[in-house]
């Protein structure tokens, strides 16, 4: 059991459990079939403003994690069906972006492990 992240342009795995895209937008190119999502979240993404003045820049990654946690914060239902999940074994958050260090996942991931 766990929670990881990986992109969505990674092949799909058995270990991967319970697959939930946490973007707002489908990935450009990957068809439903392809990404084998279990769960789509895409409210939890950070909103649309947020997300487009974040734009992975790493130099506004503190001050866009302090913004998205605020947002996380109203998010309970999603936040507890998540943790729900991963209860029942390995949940893996998905998201489309470049950036592998710099991304909602890893925000929404260490949210999630920070308030058991």
């Amino acid at each position: 059991m766990g929670l990881q992240i990986k992109r969505v342009y990674d092949a799909p795995e058995r270990t991967d459990g319970c697959r939930m895209l946490v973007d707002r937008m489908w990935p450009r190119g990957v068809s439903k079939e392809k990404a084998k999502i279990d769960l789509w979240l895409r409210d939890i993404a950070p909103g649309n403003e947020l997300r487009k003045w974040f734009s992975h820049d790493p130099e506004k990654w503190s001050e866009f994690r302090g913004k998205y946690f605020e947002q996380l914060k109203e998010k309970k239902d999603l936040i507890d069906l998540i943790r729900t999940k991963t209860k029942e074994g390995t949940v893996t958050l998905l998201y489309a972006a470049k950036n592998e260090k710099y991304n909602n996942a890893v925000c929404l991931r260490e949210f999630i492990l920070s308030r058991k």
